[in-house]
């Protein structure tokens, strides 16, 4: 198993915003995770790479009170939830915000220079290249400025710079947020030839109907709880699940 988590729930003060969620998945699978909006789904991811752990031993969670953090997460069977954010990145497992968090001052180019921190030159220049074949466009905007791109091609920027990290787990969170139907079908096309050529993806989305046409597996989460998880076959069978969680 690649990634297990295990009786997870993260606080933020009084308010439990994840409780007692286990997920797993699998290597090179593509699994989905789908809810409604402040369900907890981009806590999860957090709390999953490190970055809810990382604002609690440094005192970013102020604003929002004292944070508590419970369970384990193990990424190729290595205990994780000690380790700080940095360093789980090491192990290839890879977290693509949403609202993509571009360093918008600066070029494509040198946001995806940013991203491959850990490769040497010749590594670079091989990833550099295949980040160029799977989206094009980042090609031909090299030098523009990253700000200046348009919403799709600002995500298509994230995830290459994600990927610049050789993740063997890709958890992307909600790419399709503001996008046109077309540059979303271009979008979520990239995403499934990103799992077919063998890497992992866990897949924060609103679009359930399209999640679900892609994943192996699905995780449906309210309300900070697990209530569900399946096949997409399975899920949409249940007409519970469709009219309560998935607006089908």
């Amino acid at each position: 198993m690649l990634l297990e988590v295990e009786n997870l729930s993260v606080s933020y003060d009084t308010a439990t915003i994840i409780n007692d969620v286990s997920i797993k998945v699998s290597e090179k699978e593509f699994v989905g995770l789908v809810g409604p909006n402040g369900a907890g789904k981009t806590t999860l991811l957090r709390a999953i790479t490190g970055l809810v752990k990382w604002e609690k031993d440094n005192k970013q969670g102020q604003r929002q009170g004292r944070i508590k953090f419970e369970g384990t997460v193990k990424f190729s069977g290595e205990e994780l939830s000690r380790m700080p954010a940095h360093e789980i990145v090491k192990r290839g497992l890879i977290h693509c915000p949403e609202r993509r968090r571009l360093f918008s001052e600066m070029t494509v180019y040198d946001n995806l220079l940013a991203g491959a921190y850990l490769a040497d030159k010749k590594k670079f220049n091989r990833l550099l290249q295949e980040i160029y074949h799977l989206f094009p466009v980042l090609k031909t905007r090299a030098k523009q400025i990253a700000g200046t791109l348009s919403g799709g091609e600002q995500q298509m920027l994230a995830i290459g710079r994600s990927l610049m990290l050789e993740p063997k787990l890709l958890c992307i969170d909600e790419p399709s947020i503001g996008l046109a139907p077309i540059t979303k079908r271009n979008l979520f096309e990239r995403i499934a030839g990103i799992a077919a050529s063998g890497i992992a993806v866990l897949l924060v989305e609103q679009d359930v109907v399209t999640t679900f046409s892609m994943s192996a597996r699905n995780y449906i989460l309210s309300h900070g709880r697990l209530v569900s998880e399946g096949s997409s076959q399975e899920l949409l069978k249940d007409e519970g699940i469709r009219k309560s969680y998935l607006g089908l």
